[in-house]
């Protein structure tokens, strides 16, 4: 009857033990199922990334002549590399699972020892046969990426070998080339006329509305650049003619501008032409080839010649950005725009020459002519003697008529014999038979100086938007100014904001192009890029740039929510709670360094940085400070305190004990403080952080002056009152309100004395005012016969004893018997 009794009792901690068994069976199971199915996956994984290996060693093998295809290879070799590490890190967690089973299970029992339970055995040999097959995969893995890295580096050999060999392969030059030349040509030409008129038939006949579509299109696309963006930058596109001197920052955004935005239009209807005849299947392959690079060299000489005309400007000389003649010009624009076009024209022939397999005499003769002409214009250019005048801006030489025309100066000597030596080594390795070599160097010429000059344009307009108050005069800051009524100040933050922004966009599209001119493909950039992004190797240190720019955006985020907190507790919480003044701004204080601590950490956890190391740094930087760095981190740490709660700034007027003057540079260990005997005072931070601090312009440079002024007894005080307050009051620099004040400050020993308080709108010009100041109270005081006096003393002789109005006088002052009292600086 107990055990009946009891039999519920026990039954649910039956169940229990049992269930709790089960699972404890069933974990290991499930494991090892978990475990079995990463494995499977990364074996797929790495079977795909060794098949893909594989397949672009082949492609290696068959692109040896293609630089373009091996970049691609290369770039996909890399995504293999970065898939193989992947690979790696899954297998670590599960591999550092199965070592540390093992070592719960221990090693097997040795001979003469107990046997342990089969299904430990089993369990053992299950875990080691799963450790076998991630050691193998992660080996797998390794060796793949030693095949990858291997075929990285043979692809960067390889072009280098292909640019190396592209420069240096000769050609035979004899004059045998001349009849060839002439004789292919007439065929060749015959052939590309059969070619261009089939295909003009075929889209005439079969394709004309697509063609004409197609074309309209490409025609509206540019327009909409080019009149919007002539609406949107107006006068900073089109030269004024009746402009009789405009600034310099004017020429140079009308000269960058006016560049770059019709080229821009040109280049959309150009790509927009090509890519919708494309689209609508109006090309066949070989016109399809001729006519893209027809449409680059188009932009390109088009752009070149905008340039030119844009610097130069040959028809209005007070729009140049250099002292050049007119004449010189005018010469300068032709010879820059026949060397590009005659360098265009050789790449253009060259595409037809391979399009219609033309013999190869024929393109070696083209491509001798075009860069031998190239060279020479190059020589032209450097002869041209371009200033008159000895200096000043473009077009002055037509300003004013000179007694007699000033003599022609070159070029810069360096600049003059950098020309000769291009256009003479462009000639020398044409003639030579170095035809690759010459095309490469009149290429660089033409593209890489017109990017480069464009480049400086860029900079040099930044670096005159840079200028106090040079951005404040723009149209286009006077429109900002009437639309959303902005100060000249921060008219003048935006002008320095666009000046950096300017320079960044200059960097971002010359530098790639120049790569691309010196042989580097996109895919080099994109893989610089990403690999400057994405990891840094300082040592054995990784940094991401993108990690970093994402933990200052969080902090950022967390700062401006730490200050919005704090406004809204200040104004909505404790202001209604009528706290001490004291006590919420201690609250606000903590709440503002609790947040900002908290938004740091927040910060460094997104940027990627390991706490663990910081702690390691912050360790030793404490064992540092005990032995001896007291001085310097007290000197440190208020550095930042300065430089974060800024009590003053460079430019402030500071007093702090004896030394006063102006703050120039406030580091993280001193501040440098210039006094006005111009000598400069290097003072520590801490002591500025421990003792008081006065700073003149705190706030603003809104102060007051007090100038005493005395006159003698007897003068009418109402008078003097009226003639001090209508000087305070006639000052320029004295401010209206708070008007000025006189303060009739007392009886002095020799005068009535009077105290000018006027304030100033900048204390700093002080000096001046109380020059003026005392110079008006002197002439107007001489005008109405008022009396400044000097200090006086009274001696009177009694008794034949000398005695004065204070005790020191009669000292000083020895008189004989029955002499008159003694008035001025010497009775003292």
């Amino acid at each position: 009857m107990l055990s009946r009794l009891h039999l519920p009792t026990h039954r649910p901690a039956a169940l229990a033990l049992a269930a709790l068994l089960l699972l404890v069976l069933a974990l290991p199971a499930a494991l090892a199922q978990q475990a079995d199915t990463v494995i499977a996956e990364q074996e797929r994984v790495i079977d795909e990334i060794r098949n893909r290996v594989e397949a672009l060693e082949a492609a290696t093998e068959a692109a040896a002549e293609d630089d373009a295809q091996l970049v691609e290879i290369r770039l996909e070799l890399e995504e293999v590399a970065d898939s193989l590490l992947q690979a790696g890190l899954a297998f670590r967690p599960h591999l550092a699972e199965v070592n540390a089973r093992l070592e719960q299970l221990g090693p097997p029992p040795e001979e003469g020892q107990p046997a342990e339970p089969d299904i430990v055995t089993e369990e053992r040999l299950r875990l080691l046969a799963q450790k076998g097959q991630i050691n193998a995969l992660i080996g797998e893995a390794e060796a793949l990426s030693i095949t990858a890295s291997r075929l990285i580096e043979q692809i960067t050999a390889m072009r280098r070998d292909l640019f190396a060999r592209t420069l240096s392969k000769r050609y035979e030059i004899s004059f045998t080339l001349i009849g060839e030349v002439v004789r292919d040509f007439g065929v060749e030409a015959q052939e590309l006329y059969n070619t261009v008129a089939s295909w003009l038939r075929f889209a005439v006949a079969f394709k004309l509305t697509s063609l004409l579509v197609a074309t309209l299109l490409a025609l509206i696309a540019a327009a909409i650049i080019f009149l919007g963006g002539k609406r949107l930058f107006g006068s900073l596109i089109v030269a004024e003619p009746e402009a009789e001197d405009p600034s310099y920052l004017s020429r140079l955004s009308v000269a960058f501008w006016s560049t770059l935005l019709p080229s821009i239009a040109l280049a959309v209807f150009l790509s927009a032409t090509y890519f919708l005849y494309v689209s609508y299947g109006v090309l066949r392959p070989d016109i399809a080839r001729i006519m893209l690079t027809l449409f680059n060299v188009l932009a390109v000489v088009y752009f070149v010649h905008r340039l030119s005309r844009a610097a130069l400007s040959p028809r209005l000389p007070n729009w140049r950005l250099m002292p050049v003649g007119s004449r010189a010009a005018r010469t300068l624009v032709w010879l820059v725009f026949a060397t590009a076009a005659i360098n265009g024209l050789d790449y253009v022939l060259t595409t037809i020459n391979e399009v219609l397999d033309a013999p190869l005499a024929l393109t070696v003769g083209q491509s001798l002519a075009a860069t031998v002409a190239v060279g020479l214009l190059v020589i032209l250019i450097g002869t041209v003697k371009p200033f008159t005048g000895d200096s000043g801006e473009a077009g002055q030489e037509e300003a004013a008529a000179p007694a007699a025309p000033a003599a022609a100066r070159p070029w810069p000597t360096w600049l003059r014999y950098l020309l000769y030596l291009l256009g003479g080594a462009t000639i020398v390795s044409a003639v030579l038979g170095y035809i690759g070599l010459a095309r490469f160097l009149s290429q660089q010429i033409v593209v890489t100086g017109a990017i480069l000059v464009t480049m400086y344009i860029g900079f040099l307009s930044a670096r005159a938007l840079s200028e106090a108050d040079a951005f404040t005069h723009t149209a286009l800051a006077q429109r900002l100014k009437r639309r959303f009524a902005f100060d000249d100040g921060t008219l003048d933050k935006l002008g320095l904001a666009t000046s950096i922004a300017v320079n960044l966009l200059v960097l971002v599209w010359g530098v790639p192009l120049i790569l691309f001119q010196w042989g580097f493909q996109w895919g080099d950039i994109r893989g610089w890029v990403t690999r400057l992004v994405t990891e840094v190797h300082i040592g054995s240190v990784t940094i991401s740039l993108v990690g970093i720019l994402t933990g200052i955006v969080v902090f950022a985020i967390g700062y401006f929510l730490t200050r919005w907190f704090q406004s809204w507790v200040d104004g909505s919480v404790m202001a209604r709670g009528r706290m001490d003044v004291g006590v919420r701004n201690s609250i606000k204080t903590a709440i503002g360094y609790a947040g900002l601590a908290v938004a740091a950490l927040i910060g460094i956890s997104a940027a990627g940085i390991d706490l663990s190391n910081l702690a390691l740094v912050a360790g030793a930087l404490s064992l540092g400070i005990g032995f001896g760095l007291q001085n310097i981190v007290s000197n440190f740490v208020s550095g930042l305190i300065l430089l974060a709660e800024r009590p003053f700034k460079a430019g402030d007027w500071i007093v702090a004990g004896q030394v006063s003057g102006t703050v120039k540079k406030i580091s993280v260990r001193a501040t440098e403080i210039e006094t006005f005997q111009r000598q400069t005072i290097i003072l520590p931070n801490s002591e500025l952080i421990n003792a008081a601090v006065g700073n003149w312009t705190h706030k603003n440079s809104l102060g007051r002056l007090e100038i005493p002024v005395g006159v003698a007894y007897g003068s009418d005080v109402r008078k003097v009152h009226d003639i001090l307050m209508e000087i305070a009051r006639g000052h320029p620099l004295v401010l209206k309100n708070p008007e000025p004040f006189i303060l009739f400050a007392g009886f002095g020993e020799s005068s009535l004395d009077f105290e000018i308080r006027v304030y100033l709108a900048d204390i700093l010009t002080q000096l001046e005012v109380l020059n003026d100041i005392r110079f008006a109270v002197v002439e107007a005081f001489e005008r109405e016969a008022i009396e400044i006096p000097f200090p006086q003393r009274d001696i009177h002789i009694k008794s034949g004893r000398i005695t004065a109005a204070e005790p020191d006088a009669a000292a000083s002052a020895p008189m004989a018997r029955g002499a008159a009292p003694l008035e001025g600086p010497d009775a003292e």
